[in-house]
Formats: C-alpha cells, structure tokens, sequence
C-alpha cells in the first residue's frame, strides 16, 4: 500500500513537472504571440513578469498533492506542510510583487498630470511603497504560518512605523508640496522668481526639493514644503515691465517750460514701440521742498532683464534731451538760510 502511495506521489509530480514544461513551451509562447500583436508593451511586460512565479506555483501545487498521497509521520508531515505551504505563500506574493513592474507604466500614464519633471519621482516612489507593503505582508503570512505569534510582531513593527514616520514627516512633506506645486504650477524651469528664502532662476524641480540659481550663481536647494508655503513672485510672469520714477525740476523753471516738458515726454513715449501703449501716466504732481516733480509711470513691453534696462536708459537719455532743450535743470536738496542782522536803536 505505501508502495503504491510512493508510486501515485511520483505520477503526480511528473505529471506536474511535465504541466511545467507545456506552460513553459506552449501556453507562454502562445500568450506572447498574442499580445505582440496589441499595440502596447503592458501585456507583453505582464506576461514575462508572471510566467517564473507562475512556474514556480506549478511545481509547488504538485509537490502539495504528491506529500498528501503518502502517509508520513505526522511532525514530517506538519514540517512538509507548513514549507510547502510557505512556498505557496511565497509564490502568490511573487507574482503580486512581479505584476507592479508593467503596472508602473499606468501609473507613470497618471502621475504625468503633476507635470513631466516628477512624473518618474512619483512612480518610482509609490512603486517602492507598494513592494515595500507586499515584502512586509508576505513575511507577516509565513510567519503566521510556521506558528508564531505576530501580534507582538506587529505591534513592534507599529512602533517602528511611527518612529519612521516622525523621522520622515519633512520627506512626507516635502513629497506633498511637490505634489502641490505641481498641481498649482506656481513656476517652471527656467523662471526666476523671488520667496522669502531665495531670489534666482528655476533650474529643476524634484520630489523633494527645488534647485534655484541665484544672480551670484549659487545654486541653492529649497525643500518644496518650504516653497508650497511661501509667497512666491514670479517675474517670467510679467506681461509688461514697470518703470515708475520722479523727476525733480528747479524752482526756476517757467510754468510753460514746465508744460511742454510733460507734454513732450508723454508725446515720445507714445511713439516709443518698446513702451506698452495701455498705461502711460506723465504730470506734474506735487511741489516739493526742493523742487517741481513731474511724476513718470509707463511699461516696456519686454520683460527680459536686459533689454528692459536697455529700454530705461533710452527713454532716460530722451527725458533727458526734451528737458535741456526747454531750459530745465534737475534740482537737488538744497537749502537756504536767511541771516537777519540785529540793529540796535539809540
């Protein structure tokens, strides 16, 4: 009898290792030439991923079923179940931990919506949390399974999931402002922008912090929980340039002199084609302690750094030649002082 239960137990185990080589040869061969005809790659990747494990759970359901026709002392037989059963265990989450690969390309599809720059960040970080979780379930089921108690396990593994989290919180944070900025999209590479904490050129933007070039050519590293909650300023945003300033003429410059100088810098802005023409705002405003001002309020059209410096000092030049050619002088602070002599009657 134990010698026909040998000989069933050994049937069965050909049986499923010749199972084994037709999965091998045949149905994997079969399901790639499927899928190579589809015109994406997921299938494909979903299939070299699955057929190793799966190959292996062949092999471990035949070894189940071949220790179950042969009588055995019933400690081998407990120790043979509960590695076989392991085994089993070991496969399922294989093949779960090995389907995340192609499944990362879905997830790549989702996370480019928060922008192509943190796209591969994003994926790469939930693809690791997931294996992470599969590692650490399917350790938790073996265990369970060769009898230990993992109640005292997990919450040992609670403690140290908290610790972790306390010493992650600023990355845990960090990952959520990225998440914003790219959800808000405040800035792109290449702006410059100015924050509490650092003034200078966007050069990349990552999953945990925002590298910006300043004006000294420092390059400095700004974590994105920082960013997401400060006020940013964003120069490449500008559509125009302001210029504001204050002209401060003499006292002795004639009312109509004084006329046709406004007159004339607001007609030159006019025809200037680097003024923005919406918002031009030239008068005389006020009389200060020293001088006649003239308020001057207009935009360049250009908002690149350069060449709204090369815009300031024409119209500069040109305020300048309209002001000499009606007789005006600039005035500076400038006081007087009256001495009264003391005559004294007799």
């Amino acid at each position: 009898m134990i010698e026909n239960n040998l000989i069933y137990a050994a049937s069965v185990l050909v049986a499923f290792l010749f199972l084994r080589v037709i999965f091998r040869k045949i149905i994997v061969s079969l399901l790639l030439k499927l899928t190579s005809k589809t015109q994406t790659n997921f299938d494909d990747n979903l299939i070299n991923a699955i057929k190793s494990p799966l190959d292996f759970l062949i092999l471990i359901v035949g070894l189940l079923i071949s220790k179950d026709l042969v009588q055995l002392d019933n400690d081998i037989d407990q120790i043979l179940t509960s590695m076989i059963r392991s085994a089993f265990a070991f496969g399922i989450f294989w093949v779960v931990f090995n389907v995340l690969e192609p499944l990362s390309t879905v997830i790549h599809k989702f996370t480019r919506k928060f922008g192509a720059e943190l796209s591969d960040d994003i994926t790469n970080f939930i693809i690791k949390t997931l294996k992470f979780l599969i590692v650490s379930i399917g350790f938790v089921a073996i265990l369970q399974e060769w009898g230990y108690n993992i109640s005292g396990f997990l919450a040992s593994l609670g403690l140290v999931g908290m610790a972790f989290a306390l010493a992650a919180k600023d990355t845990a944070a960090n990952l959520f402002g990225s998440l914003v900025i790219f959800t808000d999209k405040p800035f792109k590479v290449g702006d410059w922008i100015k924050t509490p904490e650092v003034e200078g050129t966007i050069e990349s933007i990552g999953i945990r912090s925002t590298r910006v070039r300043t004006f000294a050519q420092a390059l400095v590293a700004v974590p994105n929980a920082t960013l997401a909650n400060s006020a940013i300023l964003n120069w490449s945003e500008m559509g125009k340039r302001r210029i504001k300033m204050k002209l401060g003429l003499t006292y002795d410059t004639p009312s109509t002199s004084l006329k046709n100088i406004v007159d004339e810098i607001k007609i030159m802005l006019q025809n200037d084609q680097n003024i923005h023409q919406d918002t031009i705002h030239i008068y005389f405003t006020e009389f200060d302690n020293s001088s006649l001002n003239i308020f001057c309020y207009y935009f360049t059209n250009t908002t690149n750094w350069g060449e709204y410096l090369a815009v300031k000092e024409d119209t500069n030049f040109k305020i300048m030649n309209i002001i000499e050619e009606n007789g005006g002088k600039f005035a500076f602070p400038s006081q007087s002082i009256y001495i009264e002599e003391n005559k004294q009657v007799i």
